[in-house]
């Protein structure tokens, strides 16, 4: 069964966004220990922001990636937020893909 998460935000739950910060980065980087992985992150939304240089967690992703983990990127909020050249990890797609794999995945994890 495939498994997909999908991360709408830069940070993790609703509250001071310091502590959503480093609740995002211990998410990605307790994701990254554990096995099995999830096969596809989506990034959407300011969640795109955590892919960009000057992310906190591109350690993480770089480790995620290295085990097979696709990081798919929405383009159009690549677009929006202007990150176009700052992409640092993942693939930039659309919103057909991200519902294809939404669709198509067995169990997908909203964060």
């Amino acid at each position: 069964m495939k498994t997909a998460v999908v991360i709408n935000g830069a940070t993790l739950g609703a509250g001071p966004d310091d502590l959503g910060e480093k609740l995002m980065g211990s998410f990605l980087r307790k994701l990254w220990a554990e096995a099995p992985k999830p096969d596809t992150i989506v990034f959407y939304n300011s969640g795109v922001k955590l892919v960009a240089e000057g992310s906190s967690v591109l350690d993480a992703l770089t480790e995620l990636a290295a085990a097979g983990v696709d990081l798919v990127v929405c383009g159009t909020c690549v677009g929006y937020y202007g990150l176009e050249k700052m992409i640092r990890m993942g693939r930039v797609s659309d919103m057909r893909e991200i519902v294809s794999i939404m669709m198509h995945s067995g169990k997908v994890i909203g964060v």
